[in-house]
């Protein structure tokens, strides 16, 4: 018998009890052995929850569980980093293996926690860490082992992918796209790190890890969310032939490795923007298979905890045999060493830019001018007609000015616009987004 024991009882923790304790019979068919539900801690018993649990499965010491040697996989699910840091190291030092569906911590600590599991031969499980029940862990781990991985991407939070989408269907502001996200539960009621795109930003950075093989510095991620995303720039960019997608891409280069995070336009017949409202996906490019799609559930209850499960069962199945760290390391081909981050400044990429211009002739000339000095080249304009006065008492009009770029540098595409804001040529911060659609440099 191998016994669980669970750390933090939300929503995760509450479906992965469910789980365990509902289908014993198949876990035990694929485990090859009896799981039990050992023991659960949280920090506040006195509520409702959607699964209860018998008073004898509940502790109210984390010790209980730490210590206690009758516990072999401990399943952290409490959120947050410097707590579950804490939980997890003392679990891992004292014999135990472990399951997390933590992408914050292993972003910002997972170097420290693979290498303390490593040295005590300890299993670390995180399939729920990205993209919910989408195995896309295990996929990068041994489905695509025969490949160099050049390329990870994908659309990586739920929630941003709801309000894009209801911006983008419905013609909703994003303010109105995120009450209607949150009044249907896919929204916190403080949704700021799946906005700002924190949230996937943690999870690019773990599978450039496993794809690139090495840790990195997630303060050195360039990451942008979609808080001032306007209805309009997704109507203009529809003109070109584009979708909005907050998009985490992970590019591996002959020296460092690119990880980026922000609202990307794709071309509509891109697999991607077909992909709507809460769900995820995740697309890998490798030298010898090429482009691999899988698509899911990126959150819930039971999606994520079917992938804490699923890790469950894979360790429980190692214990038997006395397979430890040394094969999880082998197989996923993860060393111990730094990756360089490319900086924001050298990114090559395409660029959708709107300038708010005044309805003057040769405004699109100079501005133009100003690109070409920096050897950017321009693939499309949009020019509208007049669209509002400049001031009530004026009769100069302002008008948007769309700008679509061949692949150029970040740094040149910011020293052009810097120029041109300097010379006064636009009226407004001018909107940046960014273009996938690779083009050859």
């Amino acid at each position: 018998m191998i016994n669980v024991a669970i750390i933090g009882y939300g929503i995760v923790g509450n479906g992965v009890a469910y789980i365990l304790e509902n289908q014993k019979n198949l876990l035990k068919e694929k485990a090859n052995c009896e799981i039990n539900l050992y023991k659960v801690f949280t920090r506040n018993w006195n509520k409702n929850f959607p699964y209860p649990l018998k008073d004898e499965k509940k502790v109210y010491s984390l010790e209980e569980i730490i210590r206690d040697k009758n516990v072999h996989i401990v399943v952290e699910v409490a959120g947050g980093i410097d707590f579950p840091y804490k939980v997890i190291t003392e679990a891992i030092k004292n014999g135990k293996h472990v399951v997390t569906a933590n992408k914050a911590l292993l972003a910002e600590k997972g170097k420290d926690v693979f290498e303390l599991a490593s040295q005590k031969n300890i299993r670390i499980g995180f399939e729920a860490a990205v993209a919910g029940g989408i195995p896309i862990i295990k996929a990068l781990r041994e489905g695509l082992i025969a490949n160099n991985i050049k390329k990870v991407y994908g659309i990586l939070n739920g929630t941003t992918n709801y309000i894009l989408t209801a911006m983008e269907s419905q013609g909703k502001s994003f303010k109105q796209a995120l009450k209607e996200a949150q009044e249907k539960g896919y929204a916190e009621a403080d949704p700021t790190l799946d906005i700002n795109g924190t949230d996937a930003a943690h999870k690019i950075s773990i599978l450039a890890s496993l794809s690139f093989g090495g840790f990195l510095n997630f303060s050195e991620v360039y990451v942008e969310g979609i808080e001032n995303i306007d209805t309009l720039d997704i109507e203009l960019g529809k003109e070109l032939g584009y979708t909005l997608k907050l998009l985490a891409i992970a590019k591996s280069h002959e020296k460092d490795v690119e990880v980026r995070v922000h609202p990307t336009f794709l071309r509509s017949d891109h697999p991607l923007s077909k992909v709507s409202g809460v769900f995820n996906a995740v697309m890998v490019e490798g030298d010898n298979v090429g482009e691999v799609m899988l698509q899911g559930r990126g959150a819930g209850s039971l999606p994520t905890a079917s992938a804490v499960v699923s890790d469950i069962v894979n360790i429980a199945k190692s214990i038997q045999i006395g397979i430890g760290q040394e094969i999880e390391v082998t197989s996923i081909n993860w060393k111990h060493k730094d990756l360089n981050l490319t900086k924001a400044k050298d990114f090559f990429t395409r660029y959708y830019i709107r300038f708010t211009v005044p309805d003057i002739t040769g405004i699109l000339a100079k501005i133009a001018s100003v690109f070409a000095s920096y050897n950017i080249s321009i693939a499309a304009v949009i020019q509208k007609e007049k669209v509002v006065k400049l001031q009530k008492e004026s009769s100069q009009h302002i008008v948007p000015l769309v700008i679509l770029t061949h692949t150029a540098s970040e740094n040149s595409i910011q020293q052009a616009i810097r120029e041109i804001v300097r010379n006064k040529l636009c009226l407004k911060k001018p909107i940046i987004i960014r273009v996938e659609d690779e083009e050859e440099i």
